[in-house]
């Protein structure tokens, strides 16, 4: 399974990265990928969260932080994708899925574009 999550985690890392152009690298190891955005938290000064790519024990997480606050964008979401969707900003993934990557990829271009 982790051979399969290692392929999972490669491409949508390459997702994060290229349709979240501009944001931040904070971390970008194996299994463990995570953007910043140029935007400061009021709250705590520092740069806010924008999106993650996890390894974790069963499936390869993908975090898309400005959906918790972007109802247009968070409802854009396709009734397919959205069966992958754990709360409001996760999609996790066990298997490589092209169309959904690619859906994903434009949900992530889209909130890039909005300066979240």
């Amino acid at each position: 399974m982790t051979k399969d999550f290692d392929a999972v985690f490669a491409q949508l890392r390459t997702i994060m990265l290229e349709a979240g152009a501009g944001q931040t690298v904070a971390t970008d190891e194996p299994g463990n990928l995570v953007l910043r955005s140029q935007c400061i938290d009021p709250k705590t000064g520092a740069p806010g969260w924008f999106g993650t790519v996890t390894i974790k024990k069963s499936y390869v997480a993908y975090h898309l932080i400005p959906l918790y606050q972007d109802t247009e964008l968070s409802g854009s979401v396709s009734e397919q994708l959205a069966k992958r969707r754990q709360g409001k900003t996760c999609f996790n993934f066990k298997t490589v899925d092209l169309t959904l990557f690619e859906e994903l990829a434009d949900l992530t271009r889209r909130a890039n574009a909005k300066g979240e």
